[in-house]
């Protein structure tokens, strides 16, 4: 689900659009090809669910718009984004925190 990269961590997405509000919902699938499942308010038109992931992630690991970039999965319900400035374990911790309460 997490990837150490030169600038920072890849996050792997599962979104599920149409969603009442856009939040983490848990995880999905096991090991390697695990997801961080994300119910997105935004539907998928239009990129504007893309748009609406960018911008939860960003607030959520606290970056701006521009360090979160979609790399992976325009298309699809999997995504890959790029979180820059975001070590893995910042990364881990801060959904642990999510995913608990």
């Amino acid at each position: 689900m997490i990837r150490e990269t030169a600038d920072g961590v890849t996050l792997a997405v599962r979104a599920q659009p149409g969603a009442k509000k856009t939040a983490i919902t848990g995880i999905y699938g096991e090991g390697a090809t695990a997801q961080l499942k994300i119910a997105v308010q935004s539907p998928p038109i239009e990129g504007r669910a893309n748009q609406a992931l960018i911008i939860f992630l960003a607030e959520f690991f606290s970056l701006s718009r521009r360090d979160v970039e979609l790399i992976n999965g325009e298309l699809s319900r999997g995504k890959v984004f790029l979180l820059r400035g975001v070590t893995p374990t910042q990364a881990q911790s801060r959904i642990q925190q999510s995913l608990s309460s």
